[in-house]
């Protein structure tokens, strides 16, 4: 089988090579195109000359990437009959927001046929969507909707942050027989870092401690983990750092023993707040460990409103790594200072 060299914990050594965010997508794509005929892509704009920012550009099946008609929820069923009958393709969109035109195909079809029939039927499909602001693209535009799909039973939420998670999140959900929603926050895609030129896996529903500290826990989700890196930075934060990568399934183990250890809980998510991931993780550590909380857990988000179609106006709506570090010293005082 094509994957099964990944069938148990597969790494491989940092070999000293740098790639950005979106290159490390592209690679990711064209690799598992190359070990497995099954694998295909289709979307708006999939084949286009700018290669969905750049991360379908240049790869060695071109013959496998398919240019779609502007019908989100078409497209979505045609990924699904491709999975059903044992494809694996990768659907993507432009936007995160058009997955809600693909609402009745994602909610009631992709995330419920495998248990609709006792299991015994896979579903292998990823759907790339990209979140986050433009430059004043407005309310319908600019969303982060993983909250939304976390909601719902059969579908996994995979949000990378750095350019060698995206590589091996990728590669994972592409090998998973489960459908995946694969969010990236379009203002990491520049960004580099190390990505080993050899094929490997992230595994699904493991976070990744990003820093050790004592004062604080504070789980950040895709940019907002960047962010934070860039706030400990600059500010000196003695914060215990855990991007979960995935948020469902999510590592609650490795969040629990953060905060029994720090006593305190930060969440951040740029998301809408109510009913997020950022509260579905303050009430998950509540529940189980309540004892160890110092203080009530917080949030930082979006304000519960919609994206502003003005530029500056987008800016601010966003929290940025100042204002995560007046949070931070805000919640943990003196203790902030290593």
């Amino acid at each position: 089988m094509p994957w099964s060299r990944f069938d148990s914990n597969y790494e491989v050594a940092d070999d000293g090579r740098t790639l950005s965010f979106v290159e490390a997508i592209r690679e990711a794509t064209d690799q598992a195109m190359g070990i497995d005929p099954r694998v295909f892509a289709l979307g708006l704009d999939a084949d286009d000359k700018f290669g969905v920012f750049g991360s379908m550009s240049d790869l060695s099946h071109p013959e496998r990437v398919i240019g779609t008609p502007i019908s989100e929820n078409a497209n979505t069923g045609v990924a699904l009959g491709a999975a059903l009958t044992g494809m694996r393709p990768i659907l993507i969109n432009l936007r995160n927001d058009f997955l809600l035109v693909a609402m009745d195909q994602i909610v009631n079809y992709i995330a419920k046929w495998s248990s609709m029939f006792g299991d015994q039927i896979q579903v292998p499909i990823v759907l790339r969507s990209v979140i986050g602001r433009g430059w004043g693209c407005g309310a319908q535009h600019s969303q982060s909707l993983q909250g939304l799909f976390a909601q719902i039973p059969g579908l996994k939420v995979v949000m990378p942050s750095s350019p060698y998670d995206v590589k091996g999140l990728l590669l994972s959900a592409i090998k998973d027989d489960s459908p995946v929603m694969f969010f990236e926050h379009r203002w990491l895609y520049k960004n580099t870092g190390p990505v080993p030129e050899d094929m490997y896996l992230v595994p699904i529903g493991k976070g990744n401690r990003l820093r050790e500290g004592d004062s604080l826990t504070v789980v950040a989700t895709s940019l907002a983990a960047a962010h934070t890196q860039k706030a400990c930075d600059d500010h000196d934060l003695d914060i215990d750092l855990i991007d979960p990568r995935t948020i469902k399934p999510l590592d609650t183990e490795l969040i629990l023993d953060s905060v029994q250890k720090t006593g305190r809980l930060l969440v951040i998510d740029y998301d809408f707040p109510f009913g997020g991931f950022g509260a579905e993780v303050c009430a998950m550590v509540t529940e189980q460990a309540f004892d160890a909380l110092k203080a009530p857990p917080q949030r930082l988000g979006f304000p519960d409103a919609n994206m502003p179609a003005s530029g500056p106006l987008e800016r601010a709506y966003y929290p940025t790594p100042d204002r995560i570090a007046e949070t931070v010293r805000q919640m943990v005082g003196s203790e902030l200072v290593v």
